[in-house]
């Protein structure tokens, strides 16, 4: 038992630390999640929407510290406990997702690594189950090293989530997981393989029969059936391949420039996903580094999913020199990290991609 929990307790607390740091490196990609568990329709909590953000960053740190205590034998009954809490409420939340649908993606580890609903719960029941196992054997959980050393590596591990927390928030996050990292083209992001797999569905037709209902079950075909049609019903028994890059579009007046504007040899996109959240002052900046990028003839785009009331009025109060598209929300939080955020292109390709607070950096050939 005791060499079972040590193995355990290793490796439990090692994939805490890696799946908080995944989202610590992102946690405005987390809040983003919990606010689709927050909204209405799943859980119902819209109250705990405006506090996403910082619930996000306080579940994260303790995520990683918590691992970090584990495997260093620090405060063994607060620890478990912690892990017990953390576990139940989690598998809670990815068996309400799974079962009812709600939410597709748990975030657990971030954009890194995708898992389905169930996926995520089972992952949770057999860490569940192996958190139960340390507790079962808990008066095997020793401290590693002495009191001083503990009480250093706990202060050097929570000072290095705070700064990388704090960093990432002001500028990107360090390891960019989505498809539309610096390098990636889109176009080539939203390609369909020709080998992919496609998706299959099971139709179960509803007749009438001689007076007596039947199910008739194909993949698509109209059965052969001698009798009077009720109804259909659909379901989706294997998955098609999804593209990277979905749901991307650039429109204006309900048509998708989207195709040509991608094959613009020098493009910088200012994406602001929605502009009663964003920064607004910072937007005097903006418009002095994208006047450069004119006069460097950049072609330069707005994209926002805000309606043309508010971009309007954003560009004539801050004589912005270019006009806005819509695009998905979504889409716009997947993209980048900042609220604006700027990404410069060339054909499609991702060149540069910096937050608000670093425009300084972009260079303009």
């Amino acid at each position: 038992m005791k060499y079972l929990v040590g193995v355990v307790r290793i490796f439990v607390g090692i994939l805490f630390i890696i799946s908080g740091f995944i989202k610590l490196n992102d946690p405005v990609g987390f809040s983003f999640k919990l606010e689709e568990y927050f909204s209405q329709g799943v859980l119902d909590l819209p109250f705990l929407m405006p506090f996403a953000l910082a619930i996000s960053i306080a579940v994260v740190v303790i995520e990683v510290m918590v691992g970090v205590m584990l495997i260093l034998g620090y405060k063994r009954k607060f620890t478990i406990w912690t892990l017990l809490a953390m576990i139940v409420f989690f598998t809670f939340l990815t068996f309400y997702s799974a079962y009812f649908n709600k939410v597709t993606d748990c975030g657990c580890f971030g954009d890194a690594i995708k898992l389905t609903p169930w996926e995520s719960f089972t992952k949770d029941v057999v860490l569940l189950v192996l958190i139960l196992i340390i507790y079962a054997g808990r008066k095997y959980i020793t401290p590693l090293v002495n009191t001083k050393t503990t009480s250093t590596v706990m202060v050097a591990a929570l000072i290095a989530c705070l700064g990388y927390v704090y960093y990432v928030l002001n500028h990107l996050p360090v390891i960019d997981f989505r498809p539309y990292e610096i390098g990636k083209n889109i176009e080539e992001g939203m390609s369909v393989p020709e080998d992919a797999p496609k998706a299959l569905f099971e139709y179960r037709w509803k007749f009438n029969v001689n007076g007596k209902e039947e199910i008739h079950i194909s993949n698509g075909d109209y059965p052969t059936v001698d009798g009077e049609f009720i109804s259909i019903e659909t379901e989706e028994i294997q998955a098609g391949y999804e593209p990277p890059v979905h749901d991307f579009t650039i429109e204006q007046d309900g048509e998708d420039f989207a195709g040509t504007l991608l094959q613009e040899p020098k493009l910088v996109m200012v994406i602001a996903y929605d502009l009663r959240k964003s920064n607004l002052t910072v937007f005097n900046d903006v418009k002095k580094v994208m006047d450069k990028a004119l006069k460097s003839g950049y072609k330069v785009i707005g994209m926002s999913a805000s309606g043309p009331d508010q971009t309007n009025i954003l560009v004539k109060e801050y004589n912005l020199g270019f006009d806005f598209y819509f695009t998905d929300e979504t889409t716009l939080k997947t993209i980048v990290r900042s609220n604006p955020g700027v990404l410069v292109l060339e054909k499609g390709t991702i060149m540069q991609k910096v937050h608000y607070n670093d425009l300084e950096q972009l260079k303009f050939n």
